[in-house]
């Protein structure tokens, strides 16, 4: 959610302004799987896997995790 961004039109920022416009997406949740999960499921609005993938690996950057393989 930290990636939303409405003046950059940027596929992440497009991802995560559209995942905050989603009321279901599990805005709480950090496992990639839980995640990948849903997306897989009901995010119509995720264009590739690489937008999620790219922003998660951000995430983890973020908070000191290791990137998912």
């Amino acid at each position: 959610m930290t990636l939303r961004n409405p003046n950059d039109h940027g596929e992440i920022a497009n991802f995560a302004q559209n995942a905050f416009l989603d009321h279901s997406f599990p805005k709480q949740a950090t496992s990639y799987d839980e995640l990948d999960r849903y997306l897989e499921a009901y995010g119509g609005y995720l264009p590739n896997r690489s937008v999620f993938d790219d922003a998660y690996n951000l995430y983890l950057d973020n908070v000191g995790g290791h990137a998912h393989d």
